[in-house]
């Protein structure tokens, strides 16, 4: 079985057993009057608007992410050890999650598949940014604008989680989703030497970045596909 046809019977069989805990996990603090630019389950915003307003702002996470990487490498990593990065390849914390990588891949998978890579992804982020930001906390030199950028992504990082959640059960007609969050996939060792802690926190910033694009990218298929289904790449 090719991993194109693996990943078709997942999403038919690994998708309804990830609905169910949903509901009793997700809460909905947020303001979702017409007139505010929050993202939660309030029924009386559409299905349209959420959507809009959930691309909005992973259109910011990953703009805020790019400037934050790049902040970062001004300011720590010399271009001597990021040739040292690129050669090492090291590996990204969310590679070992099911998300469709290839062009073929992400044409193929149904809008709730896709949503639910969005979730994933967002979800696996929350803990890392965490640990992020308590290590840039660390550092005798760290910019207080870097500082902000980062505790702003991981605050938007949780209200994008929320908008997504509502946005799959307005998409369900049962309602239902899951927040199993991949979260574990993340190991902070103790105590790194202050170099690896810096080529670190530079992996975490360049993955995050990445994976951002990758939520902003497949949110916006999701919207192609709502208005224009015939001519999405």
């Amino acid at each position: 079985m090719n991993r194109m046809n693996k990943m078709t019977v997942m999403q038919s069989v690994v998708w309804p057993l990830l609905l169910w805990p949903c509901l009793q996990t997700v809460s909905i603090p947020l303001d979702c009057r017409e007139d505010q630019g929050g993202l939660n389950s309030c029924p009386s915003i559409s299905q349209e608007k959420l959507l809009d307003r959930v691309i909005q702002h992973a259109e910011l996470i990953y703009r805020v992410s790019e400037e934050s990487c790049s902040l970062f490498e001004e300011m720590f990593i010399p271009f001597e050890l990021q040739l040292q990065r690129n050669q090492a390849g090291y590996a990204c914390i969310t590679k070992a999650l099911p998300i469709p990588s290839s062009r073929s891949e992400i044409q193929q998978i149904s809008d709730k598949w896709l949503l639910h890579s969005v979730l994933m992804l967002v979800q696996s982020w929350i803990e890392p940014l965490v640990y992020l930001q308590t290590s840039l906390n660390l550092y005798d030199v760290a910019p207080d604008t870097l500082l902000n950028k980062t505790k702003w992504v991981s605050e938007k990082l949780i209200s994008l989680e929320q908008g997504v959640v509502v946005l799959i059960k307005k998409m369900l007609a049962e309602g239902l989703l899951t927040t199993n969050s991949e979260q574990g996939l993340f190991h902070n060792d103790a105590q790194p030497e202050m170099l690896e802690s810096v080529m670190r926190d530079y992996t975490l910033l360049s993955c995050f970045k990445k994976d951002a694009h990758k939520m902003e990218t497949f949110l916006k298929l999701l919207k192609c596909r709502q208005t224009d289904i015939y001519n999405c790449a």
